[in-house]
């Protein structure tokens, strides 16, 4: 800058000194001269003025671009530095990451070898994981398949029971009676089962049930006994041939259900018969018939392999039923005609104490001719006294009430044979309340083979009456027991008299099995799908008091009047089903 000056100075200098070139002037031509060299002098001045004006400008503005090239480089030399600090602390950064990667490189490579063993191992392991996985898989699959077979043998099999506590009172009372006392008990009656399919053709079932040994008409067990077990045993077993090609038709055998329509009044709802069944049923598109049934039974029940033994041969039924379906409405009825004879009787009087193997042998009783059986009976309610003339142990867990005698052989005989006549209509007509069908059974059963005159008391015949051989039933109920909170109530009459069935198989909770007038009263209500309560109230005496082996209470006679007093049993049920 100095020297910009400098230059400047001297150039002015050196242009004054210029104006005259020799020295030597005339003294106007001086004088103008001389004013013209101030003139000259004065506009070089200002001229230099100006210059140097503009030049400090220049040099004012140089000066300033000088320093903001100065900001500028002290600016980029700041952020150099600052470049250079942030480039120095990255590299430093840097070399750390670089050591620090480094030594996580190694211990990766130390690692990764240590994975490498690791993975070898797991490899080995998965081979052998592989390996035990398929055999597994394999095992599975059998056992799979087992459990298949298992599952698809339980689900051909269909379970049945039911459990059932019962309370029991018995009330007979006539005026002056010592020894007419209350009775009060409670029973229990389990029963399981199972039937399935053992192919498409075939089905079997399998039961039991609690009950004595002694008395087919009765799964029940009193709870008595000092706390006793009760029995449990077979109470059916049977096989069932209903080919699918073939749905008509059905063979049973063994000891099975009822397969044909029958009610109290000829077999006791717990007694399962033994032998054989054939049905033969067509469903039908009729407007009315819907169905059509006919059924063969041939039911064996006591074997004879002795030939001193009455007439050597064994006991039997044998019979058959026609039955149908007709539909009219809100009216539908099961109408059936049914014919069952039984051969062979008098085995009843002559078996063991009640068919189970006990020693038993009737003897002529001192001074008399009366049978009298020594020996143990077999498990059940023990010997039945059936007149004093005839028999003291015969097969009647119900009581006997047939009309008997004492051949010219010395053996008791039925007075009666045996051919029951049965005609049934089963009814039901639908309300418009769907839960409260009324339902209303109709029975006449008559004895073909009746005696025709029954005996008294002495075992005399009576000649001023007839044969002793009907039986009618009247069951009216409305309501049903499907559903929950579904009830039904019902009323039943039955007029049965003294020879119209084998008094030894029929209903056992009546007044007496045969000779009898009987009223009963029933209720039930479902609580839940599967438990009932029920209420029935027995009340019935016997038809005639007059004959032989009729049903008395305890001291009456016939001296005291001509209607035997009614007895009442009550009985209040709680069941479970599953």
């Amino acid at each position: 800058m100095k020297r910009l000056i400098a230059c400047a100075l001297s150039l002015a200098m050196t242009g004054s000194a210029w104006a005259g070139p020799a020295g030597q002037t005339t003294s106007s031509g001086a004088a103008t001269t001389k004013t013209k060299r101030t003139t000259k002098k004065s506009s070089s001045t200002a001229d230099l003025s100006q210059q140097l004006q503009q030049m400090k400008q220049a040099i004012d503005a140089q000066q300033q671009q000088i320093q903001q090239l100065r900001q500028e480089m002290q600016a980029k030399d700041a952020s150099y530095q600052q470049a250079q600090q942030q480039a120095q602390q990255q590299l430093q950064q840097a070399q750390s990451a670089a050591s620090e990667a480094q030594s996580k490189a190694s211990s990766f490579e130390s690692t990764a070898n240590e994975q490498k063993a690791s993975v070898d191992r797991l490899s080995t392991d998965v081979t052998d994981l592989k390996s035990n996985m398929t055999n597994a898989a394999l095992s599975a699959q059998d056992e799979q398949k087992r459990v298949s077979a298992v599952e698809g043998l339980l689900g051909r099999f269909r379970f049945n029971g039911d459990v059932r506590v019962r309370g029991e009172s018995f009330f007979q009372n006539y005026s002056a009676c010592k020894n007419c006392l209350d009775r009060n008990r409670a029973r229990i009656r389990v029963r399981f089962g199972f039937d399935g399919k053992l192919n498409e053709d075939f089905i079997a079932g399998v039961a039991v049930a609690t009950g004595s040994l002694g008395d087919p008409t009765t799964t029940n067990e009193t709870l008595t006994n000092f706390f006793d077990r009760k029995t449990f045993q077979l109470d059916r077993g049977y096989i069932t041939y209903n080919p699918v090609g073939h749905k008509w038709l059905s063979l049973t055998g063994g000891k099975f259900p009822y397969t044909w329509q029958r009610t109290s009044v000829t077999f006791d709802p717990d007694l399962n018969p033994e032998g054989f069944s054939e049905k033969l049923s067509w469903d039908l598109k009729t407007s009315v018939l819907k169905n059509l049934s006919v059924q063969g039974m041939q039911l064996l029940w006591s074997e004879n392999n002795s030939a001193s033994f009455l007439r050597a041969a064994d006991s039997f039924a044998v019979g058959g039923q026609i039955s149908g379906k007709i539909e009219i409405g809100r009216f539908s009825s099961t109408p059936s005609i049914g014919v069952l004879n039984w051969r062979n009787t008098d085995a009843i009087f002559n078996a063991s104490g009640f068919a189970v193997q006990a020693t038993a042998t009737p003897v002529p009783a001192t001074g008399s001719t009366t049978t009298q059986v020594t020996g143990l009976p077999g498990e059940g309610p023990g010997c039945q006294n059936a007149e004093s003339t005839v028999v003291d142990c015969t097969f009647a867990p119900n009581g006997f009430t047939n009309a008997s005698f004492v051949g010219p052989d010395g053996k008791p005989h039925f007075a009666s044979k045996f051919l029951y006549g049965d005609l049934i209509l089963n009814n039901t007509v639908k309300t418009p309340i769907a839960k409260l069908p009324f339902n209303l059974i109709l029975e006449a059963e008559n004895n073909l083979r009746a005696a025709g005159h029954p005996l008294d008391a002495k075992g005399k015949i009576r000649t001023d009456l007839g044969r002793q051989s009907h039986a009618y039933l009247i069951d009216a109920s409305i309501g049903q027991t499907k559903n929950k909170n579904d009830f039904q109530l019902g009323y039943a009459w039955v007029r049965q008299e003294q020879d119209s069935v084998i008094s030894s198989f029929n209903e056992s909770d009546q007044r007496a099995p045969t000779n009898i007038l009987q009223h009963r009263v029933y209720a039930l209500w479902k609580l839940r799908a599967n438990t009932v309560a029920g209420y029935t109230l027995w009340v019935g005496h016997t038809l005639n008091p007059n004959l032989q082996h009729a049903a008395l209470a305890p001291g009456w006679t016939t001296a005291l009047g001509s209607t035997e007093p009614n007895l009442k049993r009550m009985q209040f049920d709680l069941i479970y089903s599953f």
